[in-house]
């Protein structure tokens, strides 16, 4: 049994996580994705087709492509609370189809009509790819050798460049802007999902479990963040089983690093 660490005043309480945990969670994320894989591949193939869209329409800008898909996924767990609804519904032993996820999304106008948390956190994950894709683009705009206003420019002046380390220094601007939002949001979503607890309070209650347990969440981070590319480096064809997949780990990672049970349940999560 893992051992448990009292939190601060949201009563929640981190369990210690052992540093191989991230991969039982893929391993449950795939037996999530087996069980209920229609509606998994449902939520993986409107993720794909959204991203196809956004490659069609700014293919040829490259700030305005780099603004869509940094926004699409740091939103994209947001989207995911469907998936977060059938492993809980697994894991209770409950029917778990497209009518439970129609009913979660219902619930947050529903039962509770004026519940904006799910809303609110989804602006600030906007919010912050909005504040990367400015960064970045201040970057590179005052230290590459040539404009950047295509795909093609970023990769030829900027990854393939053989002079200085732009590139080098790109990807660990973006390494620090990520970290603390993957902190931010790690468990705060199912969290949400589940718990009448505040967006202010769910947020420390997942940096509390990401420093309570660095190692075994950076793997996690990392896993995450290797599985997307392989989904976007297939020509968004691997997001349709990827992203099932990391959203039902996702949840197991939350079941795994919280114990919320002296947290009110939303009604929603009463009901089912």
């Amino acid at each position: 049994m893992s051992s448990t660490v009292p939190a601060a005043a949201d009563h929640a309480v981190l369990r210690t996580l052992s540093p191989a945990q991230p991969w039982t969670w893929l391993q449950r994320g795939w037996r999530d994705f087996r069980a209920a894989p229609l509606v998994g591949l449902a939520h993986g193939a409107a993720l794909a087709a959204f991203g196809a869209a956004l490659l069609v329409l700014a293919g040829d800008r490259f700030w305005l492509l780099a603004g869509a898909f940094s926004g699409f996924l740091i939103v994209a767990p947001v989207l995911a609370v469907g998936l977060y609804a059938v492993s809980r519904a697994l894991e209770r032993g409950e029917p778990a189809g497209f009518a439970l996820v129609l009913r979660t999304w219902l619930s947050w106008r529903g039962a509770e009509r004026h519940d904006w948390r799910l809303v609110c956190f989804g602006l600030l994950l906007g919010l912050a790819g909005t504040g990367w894709v400015v960064t970045s683009a201040s970057l590179i705009t005052l230290l590459a050798p040539r404009p950047i206003e295509a795909p093609l420019d970023f990769l030829h002046h900027v990854v393939l460049a053989r002079d200085g380390f732009l590139f080098e220094l790109w990807l660990a601007l973006g390494g620090v802007l990520a970290a603390p939002v993957f902190a931010s949001s790690v468990i705060t979503l199912p969290l949400l999902l589940e718990r009448r607890i505040g967006v202010l309070a769910a947020v420390l209650t997942s940096w509390r479990a990401v420093l309570a347990n660095p190692l075994p969440l950076a793997l996690w981070a990392a896993l995450l963040m290797g599985a997307t590319l392989l989904g976007l480096a297939s020509l968004l064809l691997g997001l349709v089983v990827v992203v099932p997949v990391l959203g039902h780990a996702s949840w197991h990672a939350y079941r795994d690093s919280v114990d919320a049970a002296a947290l009110p349940l939303r009604e929603s999560a009463r009901a089912a």
